[in-house]
């Protein structure tokens, strides 16, 4: 048994004592496998730069707004509170400044243009969702309440001096103020932020109680058999919006496992019911080999196979804003 970092805890269903793991499913892939995906030459070019106009959110807000900031940077307003999920505002999604993906899309805001942050959620510790550079300038300047699965508080809590942090397992529940309570919710998914720790933290997703609107964060996620995505429904019910993954999922062969296409999306739709979906993670840090705009039109198809009606479940491009009624 090798010494795990982040998190010591009993044993459990998604636990062994070491490494956490979806019950059922696998995202483990080898190094042959990775070095054979970056042989395989078939990555798209995307554009170096996406024109974007960034807003300025209103200061507050009691009913459902959504501001697409980029990837799964998301402000998510509502019953008077300012959510963030996994915000990054860097130039890359890596631990170097010098190499990794560089984004394509500026912010959808401009970081000085925030209103007063509440609350951060943070899905797991990969570099395009937990970035460290972005939560120092938040505790910097809002000090927000930060909501993370078991294992990632040991990241931030080291980065990021005083941060109040919350930390928890799958269907853990926090109240984080104006009636809105947090839990977190199981994903199909892996973690790792160097060598020699993946799966030694958790990850999640987050649904977001707050009164008369129930909102669904998926993180990052693989299909499987479906099953995680009808339980929270069972759970928790039909969410008023669910915030979707529809990028990142190229070569299918290894991409399958940790992260949906756009068909995919489409059904996790259909499994918990959403009355809007939005989609996110695409389109900002080139990470797989799809083209950039083929998340897009592949939800499009997706939808008109599927008999859906487009307006329920729309790609979020960085700036756009989703004014739930």
């Amino acid at each position: 048994m090798r010494f795990n970092r982040y998190h010591s805890g009993p044993v459990s269903a998604h636990f062994d004592g070491t490494r956490f793991q979806s019950p059922g499913h696998s995202t483990d892939r080898s190094f042959a496998d990775l070095v054979r995906w970056y042989r395989s030459g078939q990555r798209a070019k995307w554009p170096t730069h996406v024109p974007v106009t960034p807003v300025v959110p209103v200061a507050r807000s009691e009913s459902l707004r959504i501001t697409m900031i980029g990837h799964a940077s998301i402000l998510i307003q509502i019953a008077g509170l300012n959510i963030l999920t996994d915000p990054v505002w860097s130039e890359r999604a890596s631990p170097f400044s010098f190499a990794g993906p560089r984004r394509v899309t500026a912010p959808g805001i401009d970081f000085e243009h925030l209103p007063p942050i509440d609350v951060v959620l943070l899905s797991h510790n990969h570099y395009d969702h937990l970035d460290v550079a972005t939560l120092k300038r938040l505790q910097e300047r809002h000090r927000p309440q930060m909501v993370m699965p078991l294992g990632t508080e040991v990241t931030v809590a080291k980065a990021v001096r005083d941060a109040r942090i919350m930390t928890g397992d799958w269907h853990d529940s926090f109240d984080v103020g104006a009636n809105v309570s947090v839990s977190l919710t199981p994903a199909n998914h892996w973690s790792a932020r160097g060598l020699g720790d993946r799966r030694m933290a958790l990850w999640s997703g987050f649904w977001i109680e707050a009164p008369r609107r129930r909102i669904w964060f998926a993180g990052d996620t693989g299909y499987g058999d479906g099953s995680i995505f009808r339980e929270i429904r069972a759970r928790y019910g039909a969410p008023e919006v669910a915030l979707i993954p529809i990028g990142a999922y190229e070569p299918r062969w290894f991409m399958a496992p940790q992260h949906v296409a756009p068909e995919e999306a489409v059904r996790i739709l259909t499994d918990v019911d959403a009355g809007q979906a939005l989609g996110i993670h695409w389109g900002t840090f080139q990470l797989t080999d799809e083209p950039r705009e083929e998340p897009v039109a592949l939800l499009s198809a997706s939808l008109e196979a599927a008999g859906i009606p487009q307006e329920r479940f729309r790609a979020l491009a960085p700036g756009d804003v989703h004014d739930h009624p």
